[in-house]
Order: structure tokens, then sequence, then C-alpha cells
């Protein structure tokens, strides 16, 4: 049979969400039992990968749109393939941890070097349980002398693909590799909801987009994220465009179910937060159930089969990095167990009953569509009506202040400027997608009140509390471009769907309109509102990114420095840094990626200094301590330091009120002494 365009652009969005979660399907159980190798990860993964993204897309239906030309198809490709190359060109080499992607940089190393969590202290190869050492630092909690990395291990497993082939840079530009496959998937998911031949303007949107342009540039988990989530709204869409009775003998749309609702559970295994979006899912599921869907079954399944994993990424591999988030964590807990129980007794309930005819409530679809359009007013005039205070950290206000004091701001460290996360996005993609996406959803929100549009439902519902429950709360540091990771995974993909779909439905209903009119200039009016829209949308996005830090690479050099640094210690070196600032940002520098026993000296003294120095000497190694400047490390070992790792680059600045605009300066130094054994002491 031949591929039309669109059943080919159906298949090619597919495989992202289709290839990742294969590959975390087998890999993560592998970290789990500690062989996560590139050798087991190739024989078990790469065929895992290789039959999944060859049979599942054979079972995506034909698109409705079934004479949808190739010129979409076309730009789609070009779009991502231009993006992830100047991503890859851009890309950042944060390896130094001051903020969360040298976190997850240092996670894959240690991950992909060694296969195994949690990271050892390595503290008999040092001093043992000497009282003057600590081994925790930024992103790396110490637990009953072990370290536990921060965050999940979803990200990781996919950037160790990268470490593997290509060492630090390999890593570095996988996730520029992400952000692109993240694009594709959002015109996978346009193509399907609005059409083939809007596809490219909504991949072009999201790829102009800052904040989807600065993610892919880190190792961050956003683009892992970005991929299962769209892409299971992606699989759900074709899942259910036929049809299946529960007693229906399953196939092929039955697999594609499970499938998805496989991939929107693996989604928590990159982050735990997705918790709070898969809620609407078993909303739906339960809808599914009472419409006597055959779909719903395997649903269910795939997504307590990703769920299980993922909780077990959480508590089995990460539980302290939950542990510290637990003030947030331990409610979204019980609001999930209320709403799967609720879920439950209203499917229980209703089963007889079937699903309810909203439909009938004449009032309904407009009660709807302008409950959606005051909730987004309502919003907007938030930092007016109700100005948030209150982060719950001092180091999170002091941070503020600072960034408040060099903007000129009024200093009220405790501000979290969340009433302002609807302005943050407008910064981001524009006011034209704002607007356009606020009549979007009202539309949406209206047609499916009037039993129409059912292909929406899913969408709709994941979508619209994803962005109503983030711009309520983005609980992150208000500072950009920092702040905008909060919003990326699914909130700026939902306002630009929506404003594209909008776009589309103006561009026919003029089209409708002028039908009757011959004339010349009516005749070009749905082409004008189309391409009008369109500039609305691109235009602002564009001029943001412009003019704020897309233009230069973050902490460059990075990379050749940590390598210079690594070869300068001795392969049987024992390093205690012996500076406390310095230790929590290069401590798993050091230990994950030069291999070596590290540990922190916060209060050098020189009796403790002698002392740690002798120990590491009475166990036949060699004692290397490092600092960020060279004269406290002479007067403590009385040797001429070196400085194997020097950095002096641009970093991305911190901006409260607008846009980040620029770049701030970022210098690293690592000065090290080896000290021979016979100066112990001095």
């Amino acid at each position: 049979m031949r591929l039309s365009p669109g059943r080919f652009l159906a298949r090619v969005t597919a495989l992202p969400a289709i290839a990742v979660s294969a590959w975390l399907l087998v890999t993560f159980p592998l970290l789990a039992l500690g062989a996560f190798t590139p050798l087991l990860s190739a024989i078990f993964g790469i065929p895992a990968v290789v039959a999944a993204c060859t049979l599942v897309p054979r079972l995506i239906p034909e698109p409705e749109e079934d004479r949808a030309p190739w010129w979409p198809v076309v730009l789609v490709l070009l779009i991502v393939v231009v993006f992830a190359a100047v991503q890859i060109a851009y890309h950042a080499e944060a390896l130094v941890i001051r903020r969360d992607p040298a976190s997850y940089a240092m996670y894959t190393v240690w991950i992909a070097e060694n296969g195994s969590l949690p990271i050892p202290r390595m503290h008999e190869l040092i001093a043992g349980n000497d009282p003057a050492l600590s081994y925790q630092s930024l992103a790396h909690y110490e637990r009953d002398d072990v370290i536990w990395p921060q965050f999940m291990a979803g990200a990781p497993l996919l950037t160790s693909i990268g470490y593997w082939l290509g060492g630090l840079t390999g890593m570095l530009v996988t996730t520029p590799v992400l952000g692109a496959l993240g694009v594709l998937v959002l015109a996978g998911l346009t193509a399907r909801l609005v059409g083939v031949r809007w596809a490219p303007l909504a991949a072009l949107v999201l790829a102009v987009c800052l904040p989807q342009q600065w993610v892919s540039r880190f190792t961050y988990s956003e683009p892992v994220t970005q991929i299962l989530l769209l892409g299971g709204l992606v699989l759900a869409y074709d899942a259910l465009s036929r049809r299946s009775g529960l007693t229906e003998r399953w196939g092929r749309t039955h697999v594609l179910a499970a499938a998805a609702g496989l991939v929107f559970g693996l989604a928590l295994i990159t982050r735990i937060d997705v918790l709070r979006d898969l809620l609407p899912v078993v909303g739906f599921l339960g809808l599914l159930l009472l419409a006597r869907r055959g779909q719903a079954v395997p649903m269910l399944g795939g997504l307590t089969v990703g769920v299980l994993m993922g909780l077990y990424a959480g508590y089995g591999l990460s539980y302290p990095y939950l542990e510290y988030l637990s003030d947030s964590l331990v409610p979204l807990l019980m609001i999930s167990g209320v709403v799967v129980a609720l879920t439950v007794v209203a499917t229980a309930a209703l089963w007889r009953m079937g699903l309810p005819q909203v439909w009938r409530v004449r009032w309904l679809p407009n009660a709807v569509a302008i409950a959606a359009v005051l909730l987004m007013v309502g919003l907007a005039l938030r930092p007016v009506l109700w100005p948030d205070y209150g982060h719950g950290s001092d180091f999170t206000d002091q941070w503020v202040a600072a960034v408040q004091e060099m903007e000129g701001l009024p200093v009220e460290g405790s501000r979290t400027y969340y009433d302002f996360s609807l302005y943050w996005v407008g910064w981001y993609v524009g006011l034209g997608s704002v607007l356009f996406a606020t009549f979007g959803v009202a539309l949406v929100l209206r047609k499916l009140a009037q039993g129409r549009l059912a292909q929406w439902l899913l969408p709709a519902m994941l979508l619209s509390w994803t962005v109503v429950t983030t711009l309520l709360r983005p609980a992150i540091t208000p500072d950009h471009p920092w702040a905008s990771r909060r919003l990326i995974v699914l909130v700026i993909p939902a306002f630009i769907l929506f404003a594209v779909w909008f776009t589309a439905w103006l561009t026919r209903y003029c089209a409708r309109a002028s039908a009757p009119d011959r004339r010349a200039l009516s005749a070009s009016l749905p082409a004008v509102v189309a391409a009008g829209a369109s500039v609305a949308m691109i235009g602002p996005t564009v001029i943001t990114s412009a003019q704020g830090i897309m233009g230069y690479r973050q902490d460059v050099g990075t990379v050749a420095a940590t390598e210079n640094l690594c070869a300068s210690l001795p392969e049987d070196g024992s390093v205690v840094v012996v500076d406390s600032g310095m230790a929590s940002n290069y401590m798993p520098l050091i230990r994950n990626v030069c291999g070596l026993p590290t540990a922190a000296m916060n209060e050098p003294v020189q009796e403790d200094v002698d002392r740690v120095v002798g120990e590491i000497h009475d166990r036949d190694r060699t004692a290397v301590l490092a600092g960020p400047e060279w004269r406290p490390l002479q007067e403590l070992t009385g040797t001429e330091p070196e400085r194997p790792f020097r950095v002096v680059a641009e970093m991305d600045p911190s901006t409260l009120m607008e846009p980040p605009t620029g770049s701030w300066g970022f210098e690293g130094d690592v000065w090290i002494s080896v000290v021979p054994p016979d100066e112990n002491t001095r």
C-alpha cells in the first residue's frame, strides 16, 4: 500500500515516543539491577527499540485527512533538522554544578561509567570516617555511607547513549536531538488534531521559542518528558480513532492503547511531578470504561506498568530527592490517591447508566467557554489581585533578593512572582498566541460540551489541567530563563496547539463566510487571516529569542578543562577539596568524571589536613588537595600548586520582570597540590 503523506507524518511523529519508551522499558531494569553497561544495554535495548519502531508504527491508522500534500511533511522535517543542527552548534558545556543541568550530567556520567546506584563514598580510600571530612555536595545526598544523586533516572538513561558514543561532548549533544524530537512530536499531535497543513506552523513556533531552544542546549529532563507526554497523546489519538467494544477481540487499536498508557506512565521515570499531569488520564480512563470502549483496559494496563516503574525509580533510586520534595510530594500523592479512588467509585456508580449525557444540558457549552475565558482573565489580573509570596527556603529568598537588587526592584526576597506566570508565557510565545489559545480552548471546550470533537477530549483534559495547575503554582525559583523550564514540557506546547487550532478554525470560518462572494478580495480573506495569525504567533516568539540568550554558548571550555583536570590527577589519587563553596560545585566532577575518591574539608585546619593526608598515605595512595585559589593550598601543604582547570566563559543571566537578555560571566578555577608521602606534616 502506498504510504501517503499524512500516514508517513503520522508514523514518523510517533517514533520518538516509541523509541524512548522502548529504551527506558529495557534499560531502567538494568540500572535497578546494577547492570546498566554498554554491552547489556546494546544487547537488550537496541533490539527492543528496533522492534518497537518497526512494529508499532505499522498499527497507526490512515489519517482522516487522506489528501494531504507532501509540502507540510517536508517543512516539518526541515524545521526539526535545522533546530537540531542549531542547538548542537550552540550546546552548553554545563559540567560544574551550579544549577540542575550539570547535576543531570554528573548523574549520566556515573551510571554510564559504573552502571549502578548508589555512588559509594569510597571513604576507605581517603581517611575512613575521619570527622573532618564530608561527602555530600550539591545535588548529591549522603545517606548511610553512600551517595545518591538528585533527580530521576529517565533523562540520564538516554544521555548515557551519547556519553558511550562520544564521551562528555557526545552526552552534551544528545539533548539537542531530544529537543528536536519534541518539536517533531508536537507537529504530529497538531497534524492529528488540527490538520497536516497546520503542523509546520506549530513546529516552527515551538522551534523558535526561547525555552525550547534553551532546555535543548542543556542536559535537562524536560525534552524527554515532553516527548513522552505529547507522544502519549499522539498514540492515544491513534488508538481511539476506531471504536472498539469491551468484549471485542484485541487488535491493533488495543496494542496502540497499551503503548499509549505505557508511554504516559514511563514519563514518571523522568520527572516525579508527572504524577500531577497524569491525573486527567486516570479520569479519562474512567470515561472510556463507561463508554464501553475496548481500549480502556490495555491503556490502563500500560499506564499501571509505567507508573509502577516510575514510583520505583523515585523511591528505589532517588529516595533522598523525594524526601527533599516531601512538602509538595506527599500532598500530591494524597491527591493522586483521592483521584484514583473517586474515579473507581464514580465508574462503578455510573456503570449501568453509562456516560453522563452532558451535551443535553443546553446552558453548559456556553458556560464552559465563558469560564475558560474568565479563568485566563483572572490569571492576567492575578498580579494586581493576588501577589504571591513564600518560597519556603531562605536560600531562595536570598537569591531572589539579590536579583531584585540588580534589577532595581523592591527587595522582597519572599516574592515568588508566580502571579506573573501567564505573562511568562506571553514573553516567550507572544500576546497573539496567548489570545488565540484562550479563544481556542474556549471553543474546544464548548464543542466538547456539545458532544462534538471527541478526539479532543483527552488532550483538552490533560493540557488544560496542566496549564492551570502549572500557572497557579509553577513551584520553581522565579528567575529566567531557569523558570521557563516549568512551562516548556506541556504549557507552551498547549498554548501553541490551541492557538493553531483557533487559527485553523478562523480561517475555515472566513472561507465559508466569503464563499458566496466571488470577488478576489473576499476569496483571499482566508489566506490573509491565516498569514496574519501566523505572523502574530511567530513574530514575537522570534523577537524574544533573538534579543535573548540564544547567541552564545554557556560554559564553553569546560569539557577541555575537565579532561585536563582528570589527566593531571594521579591514578591512585585521593582528593580532598579544602573549600566548602568549591566542594559543593566540583566534588561530583572530580569523583564522577575523573573516577577518584573525593571528600570535602569545609573548615580546613592545619592539624586536620596533616592527619587526613597522613591517613591517605597510610593507605598507599597519593594525597591531593584541591581549592579555588593557590595561596591557601601552598600554606597548607608547602608544595607549589598547579591549575589544571581554568574556564572563563559566558553563562545565562537571571531576570525576574523581563525576558532574559545578554549574558553573565562565569569563571571557574581548580588548583591542586599533590602532597608527596614525606610531606605529611609540616
